[in-house]
């Protein structure tokens, strides 16, 4: 018998092991977006929306949604969910706006899932920023609200600087609630969040 077993025997370190093999069975994993997730992208964004941040708007306004391969899925775009078996924890999306330039968009994760010990958001976006870079995509943009603090530090802290709007490329995607916009070249991404 292994010392952690006939520790946990005694009772001295069960509780520990116990939140240990908890912690490992609820590691989201990160994939690309298939049509099964649909339902699971859809009751994690809308409730978020209108929930956390007071938006009156439904899955019928966000066409977007509606056909994400479309949308999302081409050129150097993409669309990933975090999963815990077949729940969907948390989103994000790259639009390839072209001109080795991206959007990031749709960047949603489920309360329990915020900062330690999953640390979904920060997963999420390295996994964004890797793909844009094997794409050839050189500068990331994205638009958020002034109310959101704790989104503003998490890209801050994530190498994103302030943006002007009216410096936005063309073909970025605006959203009628964004005021606040961000931009990162992407180098080299030994330093990726």
């Amino acid at each position: 018998m292994s010392s952690a077993n006939a520790d946990c025997r005694a009772g001295t370190h069960c509780a520990t092991f116990s939140r240990a093999l908890d912690l490992s069975a609820m590691n989201p994993s990160i994939v690309p977006y298939e049509h099964h997730h649909l339902g699971g992208v859809r009751d994690l964004i809308v409730p978020i929306q209108r929930h956390e941040f007071g938006f009156s708007i439904t899955y019928e306004d966000q066409k977007d949604l509606h056909d994400i391969p479309a949308f999302y899925q081409r050129g150097g775009g993409e669309f990933w969910v975090a999963l815990v078996g077949p729940e969907v924890v948390g989103s994000i999306a790259l639009v390839d706006i072209g001109n080795a330039q991206g959007a990031l968009r749709k960047m949603f994760v489920k309360e329990s899932y915020r900062g330690a010990p999953h640390r979904v958001a920060r997963r999420l976006l390295g996994r964004l920023l890797e793909h844009a870079a094997q794409h050839g995509i050189v500068e990331i943009f994205l638009g958020t609200t002034e109310k959101f603090r704790a989104a503003h530090r998490f890209y801050e802290k994530s190498g994103f600087e302030l943006f002007e709007e009216r410096d936005l490329p063309e073909r970025f995607p605006r959203m009628n609630v964004d005021t606040r916009f961000y931009r990162r070249h992407l180098g080299a991404l030994s330093s990726a969040p």
